[in-house]
C-alpha cells in the first residue's frame, strides 16, 4: 500500500508539474464564429438509409474586457528631493481582453493624510502629468498630458508602461511621503466609450456582446505609488585652536604672531540622503594672515559642534589651477568637499596667524 500511494503522489506531482509548465491558451477572440455541426446516420432492417440533413449550431463569442494596471516592478518608493522637477513613478498596464482595446489613464494625488503605499500622504506635487514610456526607457515618449490615450492595446498580455511625472514643492521636508494614483478605464478601439451588457442581458447568440469582467464590473482599475523626500539635513560648525605661539611650551595662547587652525565642519543628519557638490568659501578674518599651503580637504571631525575635534585631511595646494578640492584667492580659502552620505560629517581646514 505504501508503495502504491508513493506512486499515486509522483503521478499527481507530474500532472501538476505538467499542468503548471503548460502555455496559456489564447482567448478566442471577440466576435468569433463558433460553429458546432452534426450529422446522423442510420439504418432500416440493416440498410443504411438516407441520413437526415445535418444540424448545425453557430453563435458569436462575446467580448470580455478584462485589464489590470500596478505599480511597475521592481515596486517602492521614489525618493525625490525638495525642488526637484520630473520627478517620475512608473506603472504597468495590461489588457487580458480577447480583444484590441484603447484605454485612457488619468492620475490624480493621494489627498493629503490618506493613507499610500509606504505611508501617510504630507503633501501634493505640482503640475501632475502623464505619459507613456512604450520603449520603458524611464522617459516619456511624447511630451506628458493631464491624460493619456493608450492605442490599440493588443488583446490578452498586451503590456505597455505609463509613468506620472510630477515637481516637488521647496517646502517638502525630509521623510515626508506623497502618493499618486493611476486610474484606467477601456474604450473601443476608436477610442469611442463602451456600452457594456448586464446580468439582466439576454444573451443573443448573433450579436456580440460587452461585458465588463473586472473585479468591480465598472470599467476602472486603478493603483497607486509613492514618492519619499530624501533630503539632505546638513549642519555647519566653525572652530577654532591656537596650535602654536611661539613662546609657551603648551596651551598655547592667542597672541600676536600666534598660529590658529580653523575647523569648518559639515554634518549630514543621520538617514538624511548623500549630499553632493559641498563647496565652502570662508574669508579670511581681519586681524590674520592666512598661511600659505595650509588648507586640508575632508578632514575627520569628532562630535560636530561647538566642542568638535578636526583632524587629518587631504593637503591642497593654494592654486586654483589644481584640481585638488581647495585654493585661496582674494583672502578667501575655498573647497570642495567630497559626498558626504546621512550621518556623515567632512571638514575643510586651514590656518592664520593672528598680525
Amino acid at each position: 500500500m505504501t508503495s502504491m500511494l508513493k506512486l499515486l503522489g509522483t503521478s499527481v506531482a507530474i500532472a501538476a508539474i505538467a499542468a503548471a509548465s503548460a502555455p496559456a491558451m489564447a482567448t478566442t477572440t471577440a466576435g468569433t464564429d463558433v460553429n458546432n455541426t452534426v450529422s446522423v446516420t442510420f439504418q432500416v432492417g440493416g440498410v443504411t438509409q438516407t441520413p437526415p440533413p445535418n444540424a448545425t449550431n453557430t453563435f458569436k463569442v462575446d467580448r470580455k474586457i478584462l485589464f489590470t494596471i500596478t505599480e511597475k516592478t521592481p515596486v517602492g518608493t521614489t525618493n525625490v528631493s525638495a525642488n526637484q522637477t520630473g520627478a517620475i513613478t512608473a506603472f504597468t498596464l495590461t489588457n487580458t481582453s480577447n480583444d484590441v482595446l484603447d484605454f485612457v489613464v488619468t492620475p490624480s494625488q493621494i489627498v493629503t493624510g490618506g493613507a499610500t503605499p509606504r505611508g501617510t500622504d504630507a503633501f501634493n506635487l505640482n503640475n501632475l502629468l502623464i505619459c507613456l514610456d512604450a520603449n520603458n526607457d524611464n522617459a516619456c515618449d511624447s511630451p506628458a498630458t493631464a491624460t493619456l490615450t493608450v492605442d490599440n492595446l493588443a488583446q490578452d498580455t498586451g503590456t505597455t508602461t505609463v509613468l506620472i511625472i510630477g515637481d516637488i514643492p521647496a517646502s517638502a521636508t525630509n521623510g515626508q511621503i506623497a502618493g499618486v494614483t493611476a486610474t484606467a478605464s477601456a474604450r473601443n478601439s476608436n477610442g469611442s466609450t463602451i456600452t457594456a451588457a448586464t446580468d439582466a442581458t439576454v444573451n443573443d447568440p448573433t450579436v456580440v456582446e460587452t461585458i465588463f469582467a473586472d473585479p468591480g464590473r465598472d470599467n476602472s482599475e486603478a493603483a497607486s505609488d509613492d514618492y519619499t523626500v530624501a533630503a539632505a539635513a546638513l549642519s555647519v560648525f566653525k572652530s577654532s585652536r591656537v596650535t602654536a605661539d611661539g613662546v609657551s611650551a603648551s596651551n598655547f595662547k592667542a597672541i600676536p604672531g600666534a598660529t590658529v587652525e580653523y575647523c569648518i565642519s559639515v554634518a549630514n543628519a543621520s538617514g538624511a540622503a548623500t549630499a553632493s557638490n559641498i563647496n565652502i568659501s570662508d574669508a579670511i578674518p581681519a586681524n590674520t594672515t592666512y598661511v600659505p599651503g595650509s588648507i586640508r580637504i575632508n578632514g575627520t571631525v569628532t562630535s560636530p559642534g561647538a566642542a568638535q575635534t578636526c583632524s587629518g585631511g587631504t593637503n591642497a595646494t593654494d592654486s586654483s589651477a589644481d584640481a585638488d578640492g581647495g585654493q585661496f584667492g582674494s583672502n578667501t580659502v575655498s573647497g570642495t568637499l567630497a559626498n558626504i552620505a546621512g550621518g556623515a560629517s567632512r571638514a575643510l581646514l586651514f590656518s592664520v596667524t593672528i598680525n
